[in-house]
């Protein structure tokens, strides 16, 4: 039966979409700024959030300039950025950001000066040198992206750690309080059979010392005689007493064990189902680090 949960539960995991890792592939392009096409680069990112990653892109721009990049129908400018790995002065950039379903569409035209882009005609270095800056930016979002997801993974992990961990305290609890109960009854016994052979002892007692008591004259050995039958009685009482207290200690132990017994059982299924969650859970995480781990092979 366990075997078979297991199956059914990594059938459901591989169901679940661990999307594989998607190359980063840069392309001299052209992109339409206007009513005209400028020469470029493009690039895809796979899977990342357009938001964050037109953040990212607009900050790159930006950095080191005080430069402000205007956008107009989702065509991006900017003038004077600086972008010294790809050339010493300062450059201007057009680009677009185009959502297409689990790709971003990155376009870029570097302006070296009025009308003149980077180019082949311009230069091998200095294309080689903006399509690794496409790259590095497309692959820095897309590993920002699975490491985010290798960490919710993680967390998914620890979590499941956390269960289990509880659970195996809760066990080794009430192994302890088995143990414990189990020690309380026998003391409790042991306690019983003294207090039970002192309160015979005492009854017949009492019973002797009231025949004695009715046959005695009035006067002062009287007197002492009934406050001696009083005492024993208190003794009685107290014995009584704590022979029920140690009645009462030996139920609640009984009680104790008797959850304690029902309750293991319970825990250790729960303790399994958790593990086989784990088992998955950590084939799930060995997929999303080998996902990281390819991209950041990238080059």
């Amino acid at each position: 039966m366990k075997t078979i949960y297991l199956f059914i539960l990594f059938i459901l995991i591989s169901c679940v979409g661990i999307k594989g890792q998607k190359p980063i592939v840069v392309s001299e392009d052209s992109l339409m700024v206007g009513n005209g096409m400028l020469p470029g680069l493009s690039v895809s990112i796979p899977e990342v959030d357009y938001e964050k990653t037109l953040k990212s892109w607009t900050k790159l721009l930006q950095a080191g300039t005080k430069s402000q990049v205007v956008t107009e129908n989702a065509e991006m400018t900017i003038f004077g950025a600086i972008l010294k790995n790809v050339i010493e002065s300062p450059v201007n950039v057009y680009s677009i950001l185009i959502d297409r379903d689990s790709t971003l569409y990155l376009a870029a035209a570097f302006e070296l000066k009025k009308d003149q882009y980077i180019e082949r005609a311009t230069g091998e270095a200095e294309v080689a040198k903006a399509k690794s800056l496409l790259f590095d930016f497309a692959k820095e979002q897309y590993l920002d992206l699975v490491s985010e997801e290798v960490k919710i993974e993680e967390n998914k992990l620890r979590d499941l750690e956390k269960e289990i961990g509880s659970l195996e305290r809760d066990q080794s609890g009430m192994e302890k309080s088995i143990r414990s109960s189990n020690r309380t009854i026998d003391n409790e016994r042991e306690k019983l059979i003294s207090l039970n052979s002192e309160l015979s002892s005492i009854t017949l007692s009492i019973a002797d010392e009231r025949i004695s008591f009715t046959s005695m004259e009035e006067g002062t050995l009287k007197d002492e005689k009934n406050d001696f039958i009083k005492d024993l009685e208190k003794k009685k009482k107290k014995l009584t007493r704590s022979i029920e207290s140690s009645n009462k200690k030996i139920s609640k132990a009984e009680r104790t064990i008797t959850k304690a017994t029902n309750d293991i059982p319970r825990n250790d299924r729960i303790q399994g189902k958790y593990r086989d969650e784990l088992t998955a859970q950590e084939a799930v995480l060995q997929k999303y680090v080998d996902k990281l781990n390819t991209i950041k092979g990238y080059k």
